[in-house]
Formats: structure tokens, C-alpha cells, sequence
């Protein structure tokens, strides 16, 4: 690339300034915040881990991030088990409501997980704040 189209002029032989790159912060086994908390969300089974294993249980963002994946996948389970009992009894209008149900579910555990990828402190509605609780998170 020449320097005029860098927007330098000719025969300039300065560089365009570049902005220094900070890495974002990881732990010895290379997971950052960010990414721990998003993994907590792919099974329970990540979001438990996280919550045993140091580093990664004193960090606030993995640990609400964990949290919530638990509140949320224990809430997703009773609500369908409930929403197949009492759904069953009303012909179609039951089926569909139930197909909502989950698609709603779904929906809040995708934002959920972009959110934690993206290193936010994302509340699902009544859910958040217990993990919010529990995790004594100062950030949320």
C-alpha cells in the first residue's frame, strides 16, 4: 500500500500510528472471563465445573454467568414438566402454548449466552437476581 493511499503524503515514510493491543485477561488454561462464562451456558455440566474449579469460581462474571445457567436450566425443566401436565388436557391451543414455552426459553438462554460472550452482566428476568444472590456479584 502506498503512503498517499494511507492517507500520508508522498514520499512520507512514516507508518499509520497503531493503537496497542491489550489481550484480554485468561487464566493459566487460556479461557478469558468472557469465554468461561459463555461455555457455562453450553450444558450444566461446564457451569457446575466453573463453580468448582479456581480460577474460575472467583471470578464474578463466570460465577453469575454460571449461576444463572443453572437457575436456568433447573427452570426450563419444571416449566415443561408443568407445562406438559397441565397443556396435555387442552387439544392444540395446548400444544401450541407449549411450543412457545419452549421457544421462549430458547430465545432467553441464546441472548444469555451471546451476553456472557461479550463479557456483559446480562439479567434474565427473576432468574438473574438469584444468581446475581448467590454469585455476590458486585457488577450486576
Amino acid at each position: 500500500m502506498s503512503n498517499e493511499a494511507s492517507g500520508f503524503p508522498q514520499g512520507s515514510s512514516q507508518n499509520p500510528p497503531e493503537a496497542p493491543y491489550t489481550p484480554p485477561s485468561s487464566t493459566p488454561s487460556g479461557l478469558t472471563s468472557n469465554v468461561a462464562a459463555g461455555l457455562a451456558y453450553i450444558t450444566i455440566i461446564p457451569a457446575i465445573i466453573f463453580l468448582l474449579v479456581a480460577p474460575y469460581n472467583r471470578d464474578p462474571l463466570v460465577r453469575f454467568h454460571s449461576f444463572q445457567s443453572i437457575f436456568l436450566t433447573v427452570a426450563a425443566f419444571v416449566i415443561q414438566i408443568v407445562s406438559i401436565f397441565v397443556l396435555h388436557f387442552i387439544p392444540f391451543i395446548g400444544s401450541l402454548l407449549g411450543l412457545l414455552i419452549w421457544l421462549g426459553i430458547v430465545v432467553l438462554w441464546i441472548v444469555a449466552l451471546v451476553q456472557a460472550f461479550q463479557g456483559k452482566f446480562w439479567k434474565i428476568p427473576v432468574i438473574g437476581d438469584f444468581a446475581a444472590q448467590q454469585a455476590g456479584s458486585t457488577g450486576v
